[in-house]
């Protein structure tokens, strides 16, 4: 029996669905966090040795890029936490079909998006 099917896919030319990129995304941000959070515990750390510490830090996350990237990170975090909850609730039960897992993906694009927007707000 001849396999016809294509042997190579180049995953860039095929058109994934919503909920294809929320579960994608959800798994590499919660790669991406575990070097974020020893990053953050490594922080904590020096802001917690002497007032001293404590102020560069405070000086050093002032910068815009700094806020920039507290922002991206706080948002990866967010996405991930928010993506978990998703799952929890499509563990109990809700949004099982094709239909309600797009609406699920887009309610949590749409809530990250509004998160991202509270985030930067707060540190600006």
């Amino acid at each position: 029996m001849k396999d016809e099917r294509p042997t190579n896919l180049d995953i860039s030319t095929i058109k994934l669905p919503i909920t294809a990129w929320a579960s994608i995304s959800h798994r590499v941000s919660g790669i991406l966090s575990i070097p974020i959070f020893a990053l953050f515990l490594w922080t904590l750390q020096l802001s917690l040795e002497s007032k001293d510490s404590f102020h560069t830090l405070q000086e050093n996350f002032s910068a815009p890029l700094a806020k920039v990237f507290i922002l991206s990170v706080l948002t990866v975090f967010v996405y991930h936490v928010l993506a978990g909850i998703k799952h929890l609730i499509m563990d109990l039960g809700y949004g099982e079909t094709f239909e309600g897992g797009v609406i699920g993906a887009k309610i949590l694009f749409a809530s990250t998006g509004l998160s991202f927007i509270s985030i930067g707000w707060w540190l600006w």
